[in-house]
């Protein structure tokens, strides 16, 4: 399975690559990390992941514009937004446009372990 991280802070994307490296999540092939949407958009057209995790705030392009962006791909990918933002309309923007989950910012290790195996189908 193929996940492609997306967030615009190095911390938050390597800090999710340790979690999924050193878990269960290890089936997970990291196939990008990206800093922004427009990266992000780039890198799922090229690999074609099956899990990304989103972050909402990002310059170049929005979590929100990404999400619309990827879900657009054959097969779409199941997305789990990682984001501090409290605003609960932007949340639910997302989960309309197609995320298929939600992560406060901050979060555990298991927190986000839990998150992923729902979004992905894999527990």
């Amino acid at each position: 399975m193929k996940l492609l991280i997306v967030d615009d802070s190095s911390l938050i994307r390597t800090r999710i690559a340790k979690v999924v490296e050193s878990s269960p999540l290890r089936l997970m092939q990291i196939v990008g990390m990206a800093r922004n949407g427009l990266e992000a958009v780039k890198l799922a057209q090229q690999f074609k992941p099956q899990v990304v995790t989103m972050d909402l705030t990002m310059p170049e392009l929005d979590g929100i514009g990404t999400i619309r962006e990827l879900m657009k791909l054959q097969p779409p990918p199941n997305i789990l937004v990682v984001s501090a933002l409290n605003d609960k309309s932007t949340a639910i923007a997302a989960l309309k446009l197609g995320a298929r989950g939600f992560l406060n910012k901050p979060f555990t290790d298991d927190e986000l372990k839990m998150a992923l195996l729902d979004v992905a189908d894999l527990n």
